[in-house]
Formats: structure tokens, sequence, C-alpha cells
């Protein structure tokens, strides 16, 4: 223990200052002139197909001066419409009103400017509490506002509804009006206007025909230009595809134009960790940092920067923008069968192994099978180091990439194991007959049988290192993999942009404690049982910081669940017993370990924190529990699905009866498994812990404790009927050979 909170006290002196560093580099990184003036056109609705030199000139010849990337119009809701859109931007914050779904009202003529009609609504029922945010931080800061059509009077005005200036249309304002305010913002709604019937988004994308969108992006992009041709030369430019415009989310268009050396880059912020994706609550935190003005502490977004140079001009952007939605489109579309199809094999396969286990045919084709579904989960994220998003059909290139992938590995989990037992005969039959370089003799004496023994768990180690170091290696490099992965995240649902997703947290604890598992089962062969706590211990915290450090996992929940875990399988590694008090109390360190945690990440300038940071200051300021809330709801909504839950069911259903009637259930395969290594019993007992705290105190609910099951119990599986196989094969084993596992199975018993 005194070695792993020394391994622990080390990993945090390296991680924190690496983190702090990254946050510093963060907030220098060049983004918008401040002391200048900003003007904010927004075109619900666009996208970057949308975009090119004859269709849209004024638009095209704007992004060809501008970073470039991709905006995230998630809201509160499946798809974002105008409302909800500019609301966001006012508040800072994800925001939607309740009720329709449709275009900002129109503002009425007041004197010195103009107020939205029954604005407390707001306030007063649908709770907005961060509505005119933005309006009242400019005034703050002593600016006016100039708002131009009814949307950008929403983003603009004061928490009582007003703007300092206003306009119906770009057509009825000249050069020097747009001159005497500091921010402007301009509704271009031409494009989204032929979409919307009765105040509500259709329900289908092709409301209009080819030709029909493409009129009303002549329009929208005329009006653009109209507003761009008489700017002050020193006004930023940012230009948003600020909602959806039918009941698909997608991508939608980002440019800023903030003086020279902007274009040949990429646009992203601080709060995706992305160089090429923003969100809507990133504008209202632009806006403020181009006039110089405080970003209120409210706000969740970061300014809007400039990247890295990008390579090609604005065509070769707009086709890797293009991508990316379709990327993101994609897994959204494969996503609900694909993990039908994990459903239904996990179901088939418990049914399978159930009828031939009991009657003790077909060993080897059960272990084969189990060790390809555990190959699944990670081939998922493999598949993404290929590029099938550019592919001519890409759902298949997708689905073919991971199947290709899962084969793979499998096929390398279970030969592999086989060439290490024939390897170690052959050294040791060369080592008997005195053959081979006296080296080569000494080391085949003296390789112990703990090894050749530990090929049971071989299909279980390999798999486990793989899905652990692929996980643990994308957290390290940006997290590239689980973007837009199947059991990851996408940038278009907007749930998640960066760090450890909870299905990859899922994965990722129970690898590593199986993987750690597996050592310590090697380890307590060759006699070091405190060895393998050690090295369960030491995999398992440094796994935990990277998953729940801020920006690299950010992974709140997956702490609180990984703690107890780790502790509940380091102590049945050492032969002490679990009571439900220790538990609580282990749990109940889980919540401190990530509350720490998130506490120095607010620590940090608001500009550089996370979620997890932002979350500290929700507990401050009394909307912690609005959170809680949701997040405890959706958890709830997940207990219902008919992907997650039957595979819950069945492997908790199969893991009780296989250990109640082993015999008539399943030839005894997992109490075999369980007495050739009592390590994998208390990994398995520890991942059944770490999966099901993480299903409660994660919004993904059962997904959590269901992508646990689906690789720890195949994974058991095989094991056990390795261990069923050796035994027929070799139903004779020397004396000695299992007086650790026996040490072990003593003391846990």
């Amino acid at each position: 223990m005194r070695r792993t909170l020394i391994t622990a006290a080390l990993l945090l002196s390296v991680l924190w200052p690496g983190a702090a560093q990254a946050a510093a580099v963060r907030a220098e990184a060049p983004s918008v002139p401040a002391d200048g003036r900003v003007v904010l056109i927004g075109v619900p609705g666009l996208l970057w197909s949308d975009l090119s030199p004859e269709g849209t000139p004024n638009l095209w010849q704007l992004a060809g001066q501008s970073a470039a990337g991709s905006l995230s119009v998630r809201t509160v809701g499946r798809v974002t419409c105008p409302y909800d859109a500019w609301l966001t931007v006012s508040a800072g914050i994800r925001s939607a009103v309740g009720y329709g779904c449709g275009l900002p009202p129109v503002p009425e003529p007041v004197k010195g400017g103009a107020v939205i009609p029954d604005y407390d609504y707001l306030h007063r029922v649908a709770g907005q509490r961060g509505a005119g945010t933005l309006g009242e931080a400019v005034r703050a800061a002593g600016d006016c506002t100039l708002a131009i059509g009814p949307g950008a009077a929403l983003a603009l005005a004061d928490r009582s509804g007003k703007v300092d200036h206003y306009a119906p249309s770009p057509a009825q304002v000249r050069a020097e009006a747009l001159a005497r305010c500091r921010v402007v913002a301009v509704d271009v709604d031409d494009l989204i206007r032929p979409y919307l019937a009765e105040d509500r988004l259709p329900r289908v994308e092709d409301a209009l025909t080819a030709q029909q969108r493409s009129t009303a992006l002549l329009r929208a992009d005329a009006k653009a230009g109209a507003v761009l041709s008489v700017l002050p030369g020193d006004a930023t430019v940012l230009l948003a595809g600020l909602s959806d415009h039918g009941a698909q989310p997608h991508l939608r268009v980002a440019m800023m134009r903030a003086g020279a050396g902007g274009q040949d880059r990429f646009l992203g912020a601080a709060s995706t960790h992305r160089e090429d994706v923003t969100i809507l609550p990133d504008i209202t935190a632009t806006v403020l940092s181009v006039i110089g003005a405080p970003v209120p502490p409210s706000v969740v977004g970061t300014a809007w920067r400039a990247g890295e140079s990008r390579t090609g001009g604005i065509a070769s952007a707009r086709a890797e923008l293009i991508a990316a939605d379709v990327a993101g489109q994609t897994i959204r579309e494969i996503g609900g069968a694909f993990f039908t199809t994990v459903a239904v094999l996990q179901v088939l396969f418990y049914v399978i192994a159930f009828l031939l286990l009991r009657r003790g045919r077909g060993l080897g084709r059960v272990r084969v099978a189990a060790v390809v579904l555990a190959s699944l989960p990670v081939a998922t994220y493999l598949v993404n180091l290929t590029d099938w998003r550019h592919a001519g059909t890409p759902v298949l290139s997708l689905a073919g990439g991971i199947a290709g992938a899962a084969l793979l590995l499998a096929a390398v989990a279970l030969v592999v194991p086989f060439l290490w037992s024939a390897a170690f005969r052959f050294l040791v039959s060369r080592g008997r007959r005195g053959s081979g370089p006296r080296n080569l003799r000494s080391r085949a004496r003296n390789v112990p049988g703990a090894l050749r023994r530990s090929r049971p768990l071989g299909p279980l180690a390999i798999v486990t290192a793989v899905t652990a170091a692929v996980l643990a290696g994308d957290l390290l490099t940006g997290t590239t993999l689980q973007l837009n992965s199947v059991m990851g995240y996408t940038a278009v649902v907007g749930a998640r942009y960066y760090g450890l997703g909870n299905i990859p947290f899922a994965l990722f604890a129970t690898s590593v404690l199986l993987l750690g598992t597996a050592l310590a089962h090697l380890l307590a062969r060759l006699g070091h049982r405190g060895a393998g706590v050690a090295v369960v211990m030491t995999l398992g915290c440094s796994a935990m910081i990277l998953g729940g450090w801020p920006g690299v996992g950010s992974d709140f929940g997956g702490v609180i669940a990984f703690v107890p875990g780790i502790a509940v399988t380091a102590l049945l590694l050492s032969g002490r017993r679990i009571s439900v008090v220790r538990l609580g109390a282990l749990v109940a360190a889980g919540g401190v370990t990530v509350m720490a945690i998130a506490y120095l990440d607010y620590l940090r300038p608001p500009g550089s924190q996370t979620h997890l940071g932002r979350f500290v200051g929700q507990v401050f300021t009394g909307e912690a529990m609005d959170v809680i809330g949701r997040k405890f709801g959706a958890m709830i909504g997940t207990l219902l699905s008919p992907n997650l839950m039957p595979i819950v069911i069945v492997a908790a259903a199969f893991l009780v009866y296989t250990l109640l009637r082993p015999a008539a259930a399943s030839a005894g395969v997992l109490p075999a498994a369980f007495e050739h290594s009592p390590a994998l019993k208390a990994g398995l007992i520890g991942t059944l812990v770490s999966g099901v705290v993480g299903m409660l105190v994660n919004d993904s609910g059962a997904a959590v404790l269901s992508m646990a099951l689906a690789l720890a119990v195949p994974l058991a599986l095989s094991a056990g009927v390795a261990v069923l196989r050796e035994r027929e094969q070799t139903p004779y084993e020397p004396p000695g050979q299992q007086s650790a596992s026996n040490d072990l199975v003593s003391r846990n018993s």
C-alpha cells in the first residue's frame, strides 16, 4: 500500500504540471484581438456542403479569408431550432425554451432600440436564468448592441429583453449604423425559413428540393454579402450556421475572420479540445473576448481560436469538414443497429454456450466465440486508424473494418499462447537433451512451470492488454479514436467532444482490472503474491488518474466507480473480506477523489477549466442539483433500453446460474477458471463492483454495466474452457504446481 501511494503521488506530480502547462498554452494561444469590434452573422441551417464559388460567392470568399471549422449546435434537445440556438448564444450555456420550436419573435420598437415581447417568460416560466447574459455583459463593459433581425435581437438582448439598436433586415442598415456599436449581430434566416411549418421544424430534411434549397442559399448569400460589403475594416467577423434544418442533427459552418493570418487554419476552441470543432456557447465567449469584456463565470464556452496551419486551401478544408459531418452521421445511423447486433450476439452466445456446456460439447467453439466477442469493443476504436469516412460507402467500410479488426485480434489472442506453449516445450526438450548453447539450456531449465500454466489466461491477457493500451494511448494523444466511434462519441450528437466517454470508461476499467489480475496470477504462481497486489493497485490507480484528470480523461463518474473496483480487487487478492460498510466507504472515497480533482480544475482560470471544474462552480452557485437531476433522469432512462438491458440481464443470469449450479449449467467452466486462478475471481468481482457503481453515477447508466459484462464474462468463460481442455489433455499435474494458487484459494474462501 505504501508503494502504491508513492506511485500515485509521483503520477500526480507528473500529470498535474503537464495538465496545467497544457492549459496555459491553450490560454495563450492566439484567438481573437481584444478591444476590437465584432459582427456575428448567423445563418441557421448552413452546412459546409452548401458552400461553393458558384452557389454562394460571398460566403465562399469569406471562407477563404477565415479560419474554418465545424460548429456543434447541440443544445438540450436532439435537434436545435433557431430559437434555442440564438437563446444559447444569449445565455452562454445550452438552453431551450421548452415550448414550440421555430423562429424568434419579432421585437417591438421602443425609444432607443427594441424589446422582445413576453421576454420575462424565459426567467419566470422556462427557467432560463442565463437568458440575457451576453447583452448584460456588453452593457457592463460600456458598449452598445446593434441587432439586425429577430434572432440577433434574442442573442443580444439584456435581461429585460431590450437591445440598444435594432433593424429588421440588413437591407435597412447603412455603414454608419454598423460603426455605431462594437457588438453587432445579424440574423440571416432565408435558408431556414422555408423549412419551418407552423413555427415547428419539419420531421424530414427533404422539405425542399435541391433547386429550392439553392434558391434559398442564394438569398442568404446575397444578404450576408450586403452586410460584409459595408462592415468597418477592423471588425472581426464570426459566421455560424446556428441551428439544424430538419429532424437530424448535423455539424454546421463556423468561420472567423480576424485580421491577417487567420486563413489557411482550422477553427476550434478549448471547450472541445479540438482544433476544428466549436460549440454554440463559444460564440458568447468569443464576442466578449473581441471587445475585451470579462466573460461571466456562468458561460461554459471559450473563445474561438485559429489552430495550426492546414494543408491546402479552403476547398481542401471544406472537404475535411464535410467528411467530419459524414463520419458523425454514419456513427449516428449505424449506432442503433450496432448495439442491437451486439445485444443479439451476446444473448445468442450465452444461450448456445449454456446448451453446449451443460452437455460438455463444443468447448473449443465456445472459447473462440467468447474471444471474438471480447475483441469486438476495442475493434470499434482500432477501425478509426483507417480512413473509412472517405470511402464510397462509409457504413460498409466501417462495419467491415470493425469485423476485420475483431477477428484479427481474436486470432492473435488465441494463437500467441499456443505458440508460447509450443516454444516452452521446445526449450524444455532441448534443455533436457543437453543440446544447444549452454545459456539456452540454462534458461530452459529455469523457465518456471507457472508460465506454462498461465496459458489459459493468455487470450484474456492479450485482449485486455490491447484494449487498455489503445484507450490509454488514445487519452494521451487527444482521443482521436473515441471520436466518431460507435462505442465512443461524436460532435454531431454533442454529448462529449474529448476525454473518456462512459462506454470507453467501462471498457478501460474492465480491461485494466482483468489485465492486472492476469499479471497477479502469474506473480502468485512465481511466489510473489504481494507484488501481484501492487501491480493491480499501480495499474488501477494510474488508469484512474488518467481517466479522471481534467483535459485528459475528464471523466467525473468514472473515478467514483473506478476507486471501489480497484480497492475490492486488491483486497480480495490480499485475502481480506469485503463488507457492505467497507464497500460504501470505498465508493465515498471515489467521490472524494474526483471532487478533489475537480476542485483543482476549478482553481484554474475559467477559460482553462473543463466540465469538472465548472461543476464545482455550479455547486457554489446552486445549479449543481439541476445537472445531477438531468443525469439521474438519463440514467433511469437507460434501464429501459432494449439494446443494453438484455446484455446485463442475460450475462448476470448466466453468471449466477453457472456459479450456483456449475455441473448442470456449464460443465463447471467458471468454477474451473476460479480454481485455476483465484486472481481472476477477484478481478471479475472488482469489475462487477466498478460496473454497478458506474451505472448508478453516470448518465449512460446501463451502458456502463452492459459493456463491462460484455468484455469480462466472455473472457472469464474462455479461461475456464481452456482449463477444462488442459485437464482433459494433461490429467496429471506435478506436485507443488498449485501451492501458490491453493494458498490464495484458502485465504479468499
